[in-house]
């Protein structure tokens, strides 16, 4: 059905353009009744003075885009605004021109084209005009490889049949489109159906009438026709499409002969290619955007294949979709540059990729190197030259590589063996005006030159030096050189000393060196050496005296400056010791008051007691010792706590074991805990759970609001919430689920908002078994298509920053830094589908005011964090620190082991007789791992004590 539609459709082309202009003519007047552009109804005239305010605002917006394109002709999204609106408003000149700047600037999306096309296809009556819609498809085919564009050309071209050559003219466009796209997997039929169709149509013209005998003349153009058809079906049957077993049916059906054994076996062989590719478009078709890493493997297995047209066509459909991926651009420019070689194709990919992506530098030096490889003119490669320094490059250090490419094609072009020329006065105006524009332009933007080593100056002393055999010039450039700040390194005076040595003479060579001996402090000891070696081989007496002279005065100025420098280090060095000595002493007494303090309120409640007791007895009352709180001050019994009293916490930090021995019966339960049981940790299940921290102490019923959160990720087993003594909630749990898959699940709910707190979810973890662990989710490396915001106010919330950026690119995600309390930090990442995308919004907003505040952006690269010192094999390690909850000690928390415990990491066991067993020394095994204490084993250390 689509097929016949589609012949329906193809012969009735011949008269697209006589549709079109029949379209025109239809079209109501302004004034016509019918169009209701002119209804005296009151409700019509309100209609009219809304539209009248709506079309005043769009002017406005319209002026307001264009000033902002005359300020910033690179703004990709303002063109499309404005584009946009003079399409809706009917201005078509300004539409017209606002097309033809974008196109100059940027290739076109096929969708613009098309909407560009349709326009202009309405407004051609004449020749002229239909000339003018040629000549724009001409331009469109160009920027990108669309299936869809080709066939509206050639469709398009089908109504110029009537002119003369015009179906030559056809087929020569088809004929083009096929050798572009023809063999796209997925949308190649289209264009050679359409074809077909074209030729089928011209066949049934040629057909003589009914009842008649056709002449000679005519039964030999039918048999050319017939044949341009079989010629067409056995051509697309050799190229692996879809759908090619449909076409092979139609071929046997419409042909009256047996298809050749030829045509079988190519289509056999095509359809074995067809089943190789179907994996990678089954792919393509089912990844997301931009479906980088599926095109890669595409293009990998095309490249395995080695057919070129195949190759270069999904290059293209790969850079159709990902455009502004400056490397996809590379990998295709260098296929073309080291394989085809063709170089109207060469030089139109290049084009293309620098108009993409023009603030890649590497894309423009390509791009140059290209057009001097392939003979294009010197004034063409100096303009294209020119347009590269008006591209926008992100770093200072660009421009110092484009002005390098430039120079070096210029040195190419000098005839050296002329004492002067043309060329080589132009080689040394580039030369100094590439010295002035890094000092100038570069510098004024990015507050550095890029070129802090002179490399192009030391290029041009070299270019003079060995090219020219201008020393002097050569000289005067180093001058120059080392009074930007180069004098004291030894590298830069070595090789200054090396030109002189290789093309100058033994005098400047021995006055390059002692003045290098004298400036130079980062390694003087090089230069002296350098300088002695040449005194020994070819100075005089003299010479040698005075150069070892200078180099001993020298190194003795460095050793004193290096010592004084070592002092004032081992000074700083002791102050800091102090000021840490001073500070952990201010710990301790700060410690030993609140210790003090604490000693005063319990002898106060102590007091306090007894005088309730007597207070009790004289009334009459009586307390059995069992309804006494069987909580013990310090000091007191034989300071064994009951096991229901130690709380067992485990978090990222660590995890304390259930203890072995049997625990202490408790007669009635501590009133301050409320009744709440205690938590205690099964590490066998660590799988199935996940450990939530950062909750508000003040939450009511956390079990059930952590349930209700955590219930769409699966079953949950059991909601460990773990309390303090009070009864007061700590801020963390563990969630434990009946699946592994669904604690899995249940890490992605990590920073979610709980009661205006961000929820810390992780994996389950013993970090002392697991030191490594980390369990920070994102990326602590470079990533270019990220942005990190810095200075935001405190009140921009993620929609008002997301409106900010979605100007410069298509934004994926936004994450808003805030502290463990939910609160902003002023602190944003903002991630873009692209690098590309990510480097113009740094151009564009950094410097931005948002809320009176002045933001910085530049892309997400994290300073390394620093990784705490491990003890070096062989050493002893330190004593294990003591295991607190996932927020530390708190301020009141007191270790309950013993401090002899505590100086003594690995205690050794004593005989009888007072000698040390199994002593380290005596024993080159390892010592054993401490056995862990119960409670009832520190009673009976205790006790013995």
């Amino acid at each position: 059905a689509e097929r016949g539609g589609r012949r329906a459709e193809l012969h009735k082309m011949a008269a697209a353009g006589a549709e079109a202009a029949a379209e025109e003519e239809k079209r109501l007047p302004e004034g016509d009744p019918e169009s209701g552009g002119d209804s005296d109804d009151e409700g019509d005239s309100d209609s009219s003075g809304d539209g009248e305010d709506e079309e005043k605002e769009n002017e406005a917006e319209i002026q307001r885009l264009e000033e902002q394109l005359s300020i910033n002709a690179f703004d990709y999204n303002c063109h499309l605004d404005l584009i946009k609106l003079l399409r809706q408003e009917g201005e078509l000149v300004k539409l017209r021109r606002a097309r033809q700047k974008m196109s100059e600037l940027f290739p076109l999306t096929e969708e613009i084209w098309l909407d560009w096309l349709k326009d202009e296809i309405k407004m051609a009556s004449d020749i002229s005009e239909r000339e003018k819609v040629y000549e724009l498809f001409e331009r469109a085919v160009k920027d990108y490889i669309c299936p869809e564009i080709w066939l509206e050309y050639a469709q398009y071209s089908i109504g110029g049949i009537g002119q003369e050559g015009g179906i030559e003219k056809v087929r020569s466009i088809f004929e083009r489109a096929l050798t572009a796209v023809g063999l796209h997997v997925t949308k190649g039929t289209a264009l050679w159906e359409a074809y077909r169709e074209f030729e089928n149509a011209i066949l049934e013209t040629a057909q003589p009438a009914p009842g008649s005998i056709p002449s000679p003349e005519q039964q030999q153009v039918l048999c050319s026709q017939l044949e341009k058809i079989h010629t067409l079906f056995r051509r697309q049957l050799g190229i692996p499409l879809l759908d090619m077993e449909a076409s092979y049916a139609e071929y046997e059906e419409w042909s009256e002969e047996p298809i050749p054994e030829t045509t079988i076996k190519n289509y056999k062989k095509a359809l074995q290619q067809l089943e190789n590719c179907k994996p990678y478009e089954e792919a393509l078709l089912g990844a997301e955007t931009p479906k980088l890493a599926e095109y890669q493997a595409y293009i990998d297995f095309e490249m395995k294949a080695g057919d070129p047209a195949r190759i270069q066509l999904i290059y293209e459909r790969a850079l159709a979709e990902n455009c502004l991926v400056p490397d996809l651009w590379a990998r295709y420019n260098q296929y073309l540059d080291r394989q085809l070689k063709v170089k109207e194709l060469v030089l139109s990919a290049h084009d293309r990729a620098v108009r993409n992506c023009p603030w890649t530098v590497g894309l423009w030096i390509r791009y140059l190197l290209a057009m001097e490889r392939h003979k294009v003119e010197h004034s063409t490669i100096s303009e294209m030259f020119e347009k590269a320094l008006n591209a926008g490059f992100i770093q200072a250090t660009d421009y110092v590589e484009i002005w390098q490419a430039y120079l070096d094609y210029l040195r190419r072009r000098v005839d050296f063996t002329q004492d002067s020329s043309k060329e080589l006065e132009e080689l040394r105006s580039a030369f100094a005006r590439a010295v002035e524009y890094l000092k100038q332009e570069v510098e004024e933007r990015f507050s550095e030159s890029g070129d802090p080593s002179c490399t192009i100056m030391q290029n041009w002393a070299r270019v003079e030096a060995r090219l020219c055999n201008n020393m002097q010039k050569a000289r005067e450039l180093w001058d120059n050189i080392m009074t930007k700040g180069n004098a004291k390194y030894a590298n830069m005076w070595l090789e200054y000393y090396n030109l002189e040595r290789a093309h100058g003479d033994t005098q400047h060579c021995r006055k390059a060196l002692h003045r290098a001996v004298q400036c130079t402090s980062d390694y003087p000891e090089h230069v002296c050496e350098v300088l002695l070696t040449l005194e020994r081989i070819e100075g005089t007496l003299e010479d040698w005296d005075a150069a070892v002279q200078k180099t001993e005065n020298r190194l003795a100025r460095v050793n004193e400056q290096r010592a004084k420098a070592a002092e004032k280090e081992a000074a700083l060095a002791k102050q800091e010791e102090e000021r840490a000595e001073q500070r952990k002493q201010a710990r301790a007494e700060k410690k030993a008051s609140k210790k003090a303090k604490k000693t005063r309120i319990g002898d106060k409640r102590k007091a306090d007691e007894d005088d309730e007791g007597e207070w009790g007895q004289e009334e009459g009352f009586q307390f059995h010792p069992s309804e006494l709180p069987s909580k013990r001050h310090r000091g007191e019994g034989d300071g064994v706590l009951p096991e229901e009293d130690m709380e067992v916490e485990a978090g990222l930090s660590g995890r304390s074991e259930k203890p072995d021995g049997p625990a202490i019966p408790k007669e009635k339960a501590s009133t301050s805990r409320k009744d709440i049981p205690k938590v205690f940790h099964d590490s066998s299940k660590d799988k199935v759970t996940v450990f939530v921290s950062n909750l508000s102490y003040t939450m009511a019923e956390p079990e059930a609001k952590l349930r209700e959160l955590f219930g769409s990720c699966g079953e949950v087993v059991e909601i460990r919430a773990v309390f303090n003594n009070k009864g007061t909630f700590r801020g963390y749990c563990y969630v434990q689920f009946r699946e592994e898959e669904a604690a899995r699940q249940a890490l992605a709910l990590d920073r979610t908002a709980v009661e205006g707190r961000p929820m810390f979810v992780s994996p389950c973890v013993d970090k002392n078994k697991n030191p490594d662990f980390k369990v920070f989710r994102y990326s602590t490396t470079l990533e270019k298509h990220k942005l990190f915001i810095s200075g935001l106010p405190f009140s921009c919330t993620k929609e008002e920053l997301e409106e900010v950026c979605k100007a410069h690119g298509n934004v994926k995600d936004i994450r808003l830094v805030t502290n463990r309390a939910g609160k902003p930090k002023g602190l944003a990442y903002v991630e873009y589908e692209n690098e590309a995308q990510a480097s113009q919004a740094v151009l564009k907003m950094d410097g931005l005011t948002v809320k009176d505040h002045v933001i910085k952006v530049m892309i997400s690269n994290p300073p390394l964090r620093k990784l705490p010192d491990r003890p070096e094999p062989g050493k002893a390690a330190l004593a294990p620190r003591q295991i607190y909850g996932a927020r530390g000690k708190g301020r009141t928390q007191l270790s309950m082991m013993p401090r002899a415990l505590q100086r003594q990491s690995n205690p050794v066991a004593k005989a009888e007789n007072g000698m040390v067993q199994n002593s380290p020394a005596a024993s080159s095994d390892p010592p054993a791992e401490p056995k862990k204490m119960s409670n009832a084993d520190f009673a009976k250390m205790l006790l013995r004590k």
